[in-house]
């Protein structure tokens, strides 16, 4: 259960018990001295106090501590976390996990859309992109660089169609990401 609860709230929820368990404690001690009772009632006193703020688990300095140890363990999840996910999204920057892709005929000749544009591309738009043309005698591929979803060099419609197709798909998965 302490798991569900933010350690900020653990720490106020400590943090209330212990001054409510002091302020009944110094209010039942001063009751007790205005009343002349004996030190062996003011001692069944705090022990009653110890086990209501402590509950059946024990004595309230006793919960007061594991409390302190599940923030702390809390704490150093949410570092090793942070730390995790700072690493993943700096490997998510370099993946080419944005992807075009156009067929097309380069040639009257030719059917079947076996020419192609491929643009594989990370985040930020930086990758490359791959031109295939086939003709009845021969096939030729080529490579450009691509940079902030932009061709290096002249790039050919079917080149920067599949360029925009990635950046499209990187525009989709933010928004299906975020839904």
């Amino acid at each position: 259960m302490l798991s569900n609860l933010s350690p900020e709230l653990l720490a106020a929820l400590a943090l209330v018990g212990l001054l409510l368990g002091a302020i009944a404690l110094v209010a039942a001690i001063l009751a007790f001295v205005r009343m002349g009772k004996s030190v062996p009632a003011l001692v069944k006193l705090v022990g009653i106090h110890d086990d209501l703020l402590g509950g059946s688990g024990g004595r309230a300095s006793e919960r007061i501590a594991a409390l302190e140890r599940a923030l702390e363990a809390t704490q150093r999840h949410a570092d090793e976390s942070a730390e995790r996910i700072t690493t993943l999204e700096g490997l998510a920057r370099l993946d080419l996990s944005l992807v075009g892709f156009v067929r097309y005929d380069a040639y009257d000749d030719t059917g079947s859309n076996l020419s192609y544009a491929l643009a594989l591309l990370n985040r930020e738009g930086d990758g490359v992109v791959l031109n295939s043309i086939y003709s009845r005698t021969d096939t030729r591929t080529y490579g450009k660089s691509v940079r902030a979803f932009r061709c290096e060099s002249n790039a050919s419609d079917e080149e920067s169609a599949a360029i925009e197709q990635a950046k499209n798909s990187a525009t989709h998965t933010a928004i299906s990401g975020a839904a």
